[in-house]
């Protein structure tokens, strides 16, 4: 039978590719944010009570039996923490970026929500407002400086 005869809309739609999930190192805490686990929490809620989506339910209840909160520290508040929220300018070419270090079941490339784990947090983490870093990606070493340092209270 001809293509032409067939009808496309009968044809499943593709489903979107899933966000791929940093890796955690073996053996380290899953960190996350007091916000990410309220989140996570209230998707699953949300997804217990409509009777759906039981993969996505068993990958909450996993992740959300493994994870450690941690709340944002409260002195040092220059120095990028965990959950920090971060700008820097990349230098030569003076590009100013705002990341949130994140855990990595939280990650959201498209909001620059980062993972501890990624190169450019690894760079960060300790780092403070004013201090310039490197950080080695697979695109090639990339120099920060650190313009500011906030943390989110929920």
């Amino acid at each position: 039978m001809s293509r032409a005869f067939i009808k496309e809309d009968s044809q499943p739609e593709e489903q979107p590719p899933k966000p791929l999930r940093s890796v955690l190192p073996e053996g380290s805490p899953n960190y996350v944010t007091p916000a990410g686990a309220k989140r996570m929490r209230a998707e699953l809620e949300s997804l217990t009570a409509q009777r759906g989506g039981v993969e996505r339910i068993r990958e909450l209840t996993r992740i959300l039996d493994s994870v450690v909160v941690l709340d944002p520290p409260t002195e040092d508040l220059d120095s990028v923490r965990f959950g920090a929220t971060v700008s820097v300018r990349s230098l030569p070419n003076g590009e100013t970026v705002r990341y949130r270090i994140v855990g990595v079941d939280e990650t959201d490339i498209a909001r620059r929500h980062i993972s501890w784990v990624s190169p450019i947090a690894m760079a960060l983490l300790s780092a403070a407002t004013g201090d310039c870093v490197r950080a080695k990606l697979p695109s090639g070493e990339r120099e920060l400086e650190i313009l500011d340092v906030t943390y989110e209270t929920d």
